[in-house]
């Protein structure tokens, strides 16, 4: 009989919160291989103090890492793409797994969307990745497609202290021009400040009860379908499985969150629509030897495709721009086409004139 969970995390680790996440993401990867009849995820978790970074980012660049943990934080690198967020214990964060073929962004929106509506503040989908309410955002999302699975993971702010982003948060003044807004701080809202009762569990109800109304029901009566079962667990109930010790063990190892610090010979970087850009590149005998791309795209898997085609190509503009053109991956990158941000990546090179 097909079912669908709901986890709840009460841990505030965010490397075993971001495990039991890619955890739960293998099981439903098995799932669609028919290894189960899972079909459907709503993950709700917290971090206490802690910056996240998205998986192509420079951890150096994006925080303030010594006093970060000097004042008993933690960096977490998560498996999206996208830009460097703070959590605490203010911020829910929710994680909606569903196989690709019924992975429609639409309509995760929607749900979040709803969500928020039926508790009595009113919200709006702003661009490809955040939520607004009263013209400020208090949910900014990540997506991941990964062998047959989608992830739609996301912030709802809530009581958030969250201008200890300046604190620890190094912003591209770039970003920020493009904006045409003079900080961080006032681009973001708190829930409570658009309805002071609402509370961490009133709203992690209200989540799952959308969840259920959006992908547990019947279509014709909206109520929920009694042949899909729901089954509710939480963090306990995976307490010592080997696999999650493994991942937690990876999302807290040091090369994953900063990764090595190399000397490159060039280094580049470009803002454009789609985010910003940093390419570093080492050469030897006129041949690039390695490559790393730094970016907030929120399309991870594109940028990581175009490190690999950079590697073993002549270092020569031309040469290198017609590599990305050639094996970066055709179709649309979670609102933005593939195409569009090849053609950008490659004109920044040519523009090099190496």
């Amino acid at each position: 009989m097909p079912h669908s969970l709901i986890v709840t995390s009460r841990i505030h680790d965010p490397w075993f919160n971001l495990a039991l996440e890619e955890f739960l993401m293998q099981k439903l990867i098995m799932a669609v291989n028919g290894e189960s009849d899972l079909s459907s995820i709503l993950y709700l978790w917290q971090n206490q103090n802690t910056v996240v970074i998205g998986r192509n980012q420079n951890a150096w660049a994006e925080c303030s890492t010594a006093q970060l943990e000097a004042e008993g934080g933690r960096l977490a690198r998560r498996s999206t793409g996208g830009g460097a967020v703070f959590h605490d214990l203010g911020n829910l964060n929710f994680s909606l797994l569903l196989p690709e073929a019924d992975f429609n962004l639409d309509r995760n929106f929607q749900m979040i969307v709803d969500t928020v509506r039926k508790e009595g503040i009113d919200a709006e989908r702003s661009g490809r990745n955040d939520i607004l309410a009263d013209g400020l955002k208090f949910s900014g999302n990540a997506f991941r497609i990964n062998k047959g699975v989608g992830l739609h993971h996301g912030t709802l702010l809530v009581h958030s202290a969250y201008d200890r982003v300046a604190r620890y948060l190094t912003v591209n003044p770039a970003k920020l021009a493009s904006k045409g807004v003079a900080s961080v701080r006032s681009r973001i809202t708190n829930l409570q400040a658009l309805r002071p009762d609402i509370t961490m569990e009133m709203l992690s109800t209200a989540m799952e009860n959308s969840f259920i109304r959006t992908f547990c029901s019947s279509e014709e009566t909206n109520r929920e379908d009694r042949s899909l079962q729901i089954e509710r667990l939480s963090d306990e109930d995976f307490a010592g499985d080997p696999a999650l010790l493994a991942l937690t063990e990876q999302f807290a190892s040091w090369k994953w969150r900063f990764g090595e610090s190399i000397q490159f010979d060039s280094l580049i970087e470009d803002k454009f629509d789609w985010g910003h850009i940093q390419i570093c590149l080492n050469v030897h005998q006129g041949i690039v030897s390695s490559a790393q791309i730094y970016s907030d795209a929120l399309d991870c898997d594109f940028i990581d495709t175009v490190i690999n085609c950079l590697k073993g190509a002549r270092f020569h503009s031309k040469v290198l721009a017609e590599a990305v053109l050639l094996h970066a991956p055709e179709g649309d990158g979670f609102g933005i086409s593939r195409r569009k941000m090849a053609e950008d990546i490659a004109g920044l090179l040519l523009a090099q004139g190496w």
